[in-house]
């Protein structure tokens, strides 16, 4: 940290330092909508911070190559390495785009990205499932940043600092909110 605090950082320049991470995991997960079958796929960092999210209902080459495409226009640059679970279409996905990083396809090293799914599958059950596609895609696109202004690694600070962080981080959470905390 070269002697810094973290009360002078604030947590959504930290989060977007932590979102730009060398190592993508990347993960489909199947989800019902309207009893038609989707795929959420879903692109994490080595920090567990989620890039973005794509509904899609197939989940082949092509998918696997649009999520790719958007993920390197909105990070601006490829990853180091690229881990991904067993399914086929990463790897031509990544040769169609002629991509140089490492790319690593085994089930146990990609549960950074399983992980990442449990607070969707979570809200999925409590809202009685999805309704549309273009429903679970808005709700997500306005959850993960939230959640990731929120997702401190608590194992890199000390108690006193992940307090102050965690303060910060709820006081910028009620200024883009509008509230205001304690009123």
């Amino acid at each position: 940290m070269g002697g810094e605090s973290l009360a002078g950082r604030s947590p959504i320049a930290s989060a977007s330092r932590l979102a730009i991470g060398d190592k993508w995991h990347l993960d489909e997960v199947v989800i019902s909508i309207a009893g038609t079958q989707h795929y959420l796929w879903r692109a994490v960092d080595q920090d567990g911070f989620v890039f973005d999210v794509l509904v899609q209902s197939r989940r082949n080459k092509k998918a696997a190559k649009r999520l790719l495409r958007k993920l390197l226009k909105k990070q601006g640059r490829a990853p180091h390495v690229l881990i991904t679970d067993e399914l086929k279409s990463y790897a031509a996905a990544k040769k169609d785009l002629k991509l140089r990083c490492e790319h690593r396809q085994h089930k146990g090293r990609n549960n950074r990205a399983e992980n990442s799914h449990k607070p969707t599958r979570r809200r999925e059950r409590q809202m009685k499932r999805f309704k549309s596609a273009r429903q679970i895609q808005r709700f997500l696109s306005i959850h993960n940043p939230i959640n990731n202004l929120l997702h401190l690694r608590r194992n890199h600070l000390s108690a006193s600092d992940f307090r102050i962080a965690r303060a910060q981080a709820f006081e910028t959470w009620a200024e883009v909110a509008g509230a205001r905390l304690g009123a």
